[in-house]
């Protein structure tokens, strides 16, 4: 006595996550000057590391 064909548990997939979006990138246009605390580039640890009248914020935060 054969069984038909049937599908029986089905387990989630293991896609269908997202993230929330970081924002992360430059935030100046070329050639434009920074004001002071003004935010200059935001970044995942040092990509670019601060120079000359930049500070860096605990997230790796370049800002004037």
């Amino acid at each position: 006595d054969k069984e038909m064909a049937s599908k029986k548990g089905v387990g989630s997939t293991k896609n269908g996550r997202d993230s929330a979006p970081k924002y992360l990138g430059v935030k100046l246009s070329d050639g434009q000057r920074a004001r002071a605390g003004q935010i200059i580039y935001r970044q995942r640890g040092f990509r670019i590391h601060p120079g000359e009248n930049v500070g860096a914020g605990r997230d790796h935060t370049l800002y004037a």
